[in-house]
């Protein structure tokens, strides 16, 4: 490598640095979360309903009946939609650098990870992106499976366990597997 491309790269991290991926007063919101994460962490399990109005003063969108576990990392409250009955298990994360909507009833289980933010690498300053996750209705997101960037999960599909979700997952499908395939559908 000579100098010449050494100082390329060392402009293109300083440009992905010094851009703005935040508003004033997105960063400050976040500031006041890391605040409010501690509150929403140290809550006992059966406090539900806390959590439930933590996040709401945050600017996520809760229904009733949602149960998020103590343990659940989110980045963003105020990009959560979160509807009726739906739950999201023991240390799950919620990377909500973009929009996530998890429907009524869908299960996000433990130790999943939804990230809704990742970098454009065909530009060399890296820019931050923030694709949406949408899981649909009545869906399943298995143990320690990842849903990528801008990734939907279709009404009562099924990501298995340890599955890698980087393309849609269609309604009532199954999808198991690093890429995750087709392995069924329900009934």
């Amino acid at each position: 490598m000579t100098e010449h491309d050494t100082a390329s790269d060392e402009d293109w991290v300083a440009r992905n640095r010094s851009a703005r991926k935040w508003t004033r007063r997105e960063l400050a919101g976040r500031a006041l979360w890391s605040l409010g994460a501690l509150a929403f962490r140290f809550s006992p399990r059966p406090l539900w309903g806390w959590r439930r109005w933590l996040l709401r003063r945050f600017g996520a969108r809760v229904g009733a009946q949602v149960h998020v576990f103590p343990t659940v990392r989110i980045a963003i409250p105020w990009n959560l939609d979160l509807h009726d009955f739906c739950a999201v298990g023991d240390g799950a994360i919620l990377y909500s650098l973009g929009p996530i909507t998890i429907g009524a009833r869908a299960t996000v289980s433990q130790y999943a990870h939804l990230c809704a933010g990742s970098h454009d690498w065909r530009d060399p300053t890296m820019p931050l992106l923030k694709p949406p996750i949408n899981i649909g209705r009545d869906a399943w997101i298995c143990a320690d499976a990842f849903v990528g960037p801008g990734v939907s999960v279709g009404d009562g599909a099924i990501l298995g366990a340890r599955a890698v979700a980087t393309r849609p997952v269609p309604a009532q499908e199954i999808h198991a597997g690093n890429p995750a395939r087709r392995i069924g559908r329900r009934d």
